[in-house]
């Protein structure tokens, strides 16, 4: 069974749009991409910097983020690691009814990077599995092929919550 760390709906003010943790695993497992927002530092004051990212989940406190090993989203989590990910999933609009159904997760943890070798290619492994299934053997060739030249992102989740609106048809 995966679980999610202190998962914890308190600080959700609309009570009626709560996420369950079952539902919450769910988006986290399947979820396409997420929104990595982290502090940057713009001339001299913090500012808020975010971009999507493709992510895996380990089913329990990490997640996992492949990118270059260089670059602006790196210096920003030299700077300060703490960082929050949000995974929206499905949505739909209702403009007859002036809304939108939704449901997302937000986590709030620490990345780290420079992770040894061997959980870096267990990262890109369960990378490789979720956005190519059935390629997989192919894909591992293509992540020893660039290993040198990709940086595996740990975030380890400290929080959780999540929400949806779901309206009655």
């Amino acid at each position: 069974m995966c679980e999610i760390p202190d998962y914890n709906n308190d600080s959700v003010r609309r009570r009626d749009r709560l996420l369950g943790v079952e539902r919450a695993a769910a988006l986290l497992r399947r979820g396409e991409y997420a929104v990595l927002s982290m502090v940057e530092e713009r001339g001299g004051s913090p500012a808020g910097y975010g971009l999507p990212v493709s992510y895996v989940w380990d089913g329990g406190s990490r997640i996992y983020i492949h990118c270059a090993p260089q670059g602006h989203k790196l210096r920003c989590l030299d700077a300060v690691p703490e960082a929050s990910l949000c995974v929206v999933g499905r949505t739909r609009v209702l403009p007859q009814k002036f809304t939108t159904e939704y449901e997302s997760v937000l986590l709030r943890g620490t990345v780290s990077r420079g992770l040894p070798d061997s959980e870096r290619m267990e990262a890109l492994r369960m990378i490789v599995g979720k956005y190519s299934p059935g390629h997989e053997a192919v894909g591992m060739k293509y992540a020893a092929a660039s290993f040198s030249r990709t940086e595996v992102l740990r975030f380890d989740i400290v929080s959780a919550s999540g929400k949806c609106k779901e309206v009655a048809q």
